[in-house]
């Protein structure tokens, strides 16, 4: 299943999950795991579960595991097996990084974050700038909700240390351009720091082509189990001095791993190599047409209203119901989706949708075009 032409109910019966009958547009907040995840955490549990350095099977079992892991996450990153991070999930690998880049710091040093991050790449800056006296700003949006790279250019100062952006916003699925981005924050003098959370299910990550000094995702969101993981460049781990406990090899890790959850991230990072992400793009795009073009007159879409610039997760209001409501009642009809503002505080501040937030779906390589017939079904009768 290499080729554009994915074949959906094949990949489908790989996740028991799927069995239900609602269908599932969460997998912003979270996506299934193909069974090959599940059996491995299992397995993992039944026959090696040990800690690391031992000279017993199920010990060096798990040695071997780590490595394993490594090497995925390299593979899935395109870095270096040294460079990369488990964690506990996104959020808590930033707030322990940031803290650790935050020793460079000086009273005065500017960070730049953007409105169409999660907030788990805002408020470990503004923490962080609490406490060393820095200063953050937020790089402002287009009405499309494309960010605005001119902002970014006047923001950018020779005391900008840090520029923090998403791949893709998780509230409106807008894509951001890496490279410029990348190369306006080099050519100031400062480091990047990608939340390539969002982004991570739909299209593959390579932080050299990126140009990524530390880039930061969760496996949870690409069928793996709950997870962070990160990638963080060679010079960039040895200069910094790190907080963590004197015998540990890894500069970034602070305890024992999850092994048998290792062992379900391997095994997701496979079943992705398996579908390959030509398949899943192409599928994925034409789920996102196929909503966009149905999407009723009383549905107001936020953001991009074309599939060009963006992920298939969209958020939107329908008229006359509140996002509580109206998620609830597509919950009746057996229609997974969220409401609220997912984490994503600016960009819903920006849109005007501070206090309600919006109703969000997202589609990713799982989900059928029969589902979307479903959803525009229901929101038709809403």
């Amino acid at each position: 299943m290499t080729t554009a032409a994915l074949d959906v109910e094949r990949v489908r019966a790989r996740f028991s999950a799927l069995d239900d009958t609602t269908a599932l547009f969460d997998a912003p907040g979270g996506t299934q795991v193909p069974d090959t995840v599940i059996a491995a955490i299992a397995d993992y549990l039944r026959e090696s579960n040990a800690n690391l350095g031992g000279a017993f099977g199920s010990s060096r079992r798990s040695d071997a595991l780590v490595a394993q892991a490594r090497l995925a996450a390299a593979s899935f990153l395109r870095c270096e097996p040294d460079e990369t991070v488990f964690g506990a999930n996104m959020t808590t690998l930033n707030f322990a990084l940031t803290r650790t880049v935050g020793r460079t710091l000086r009273p005065g040093d500017e960070i730049l974050a953007t409105v169409l991050d999660h907030d788990a790449n805002v408020a470990p800056w503004l923490e962080l700038a609490r406490d060393l006296d820095l200063r953050v700003q937020l790089v402002g949006v287009a009405d499309d909700t494309t960010l605005d790279y001119d902002d970014l250019e006047r923001k950018l100062t020779d005391r900008t240390r840090i520029v923090a952006f998403p791949l893709a916003s998780n509230a409106v699925g807008t894509l951001t351009d890496v490279q410029r981005i990348a190369k306006l924050a080099h050519d100031a003098g400062a480091l990047t720091w990608v939340d390539a959370v969002h982004y991570a299910p739909h299209g593959p990550i390579d932080v050299r082509d990126l140009d990524a000094d530390v880039l930061i995702c969760s496996p949870y969101k690409f069928f793996g189990p709950h997870l962070g993981l990160a990638a963080v460049r060679a010079e960039l781990a040895e200069a910094w001095r790190t907080y963590k406990v004197r015998p540990s090899l890894h500069p970034f890790e602070t305890g024992t791993l999850p092994h048998e959850l290792l062992a379900g991230f391997v095994k997701a990072v496979e079943y992705v190599e398996s579908v390959g992400w030509d398949a899943i793009r192409v599928h994925e795009r034409s789920l996102g047409e196929r909503f966009l073009d149905g999407v009723p007159d009383a549905v107001a879409l936020l953001g991009l209203p074309s599939m060009d610039n963006r992920v298939p997760t969209f958020a939107f209001r329908v008229d006359g119901l509140s996002p509580q409501v109206a998620a609830q009642r597509l919950a009746d009809r057996g229609l997974a989706c969220w409401d609220g503002d997912y984490f994503a505080v600016e960009i819903m501040r920006r849109l005007g949708r501070a206090d309600e937030g919006a109703v969000r779906v997202g589609f990713v390589h799982y989900n059928t075009h029969e589902e979307v017939d479903r959803l525009l079904a229901a929101l038709a009768e809403l």
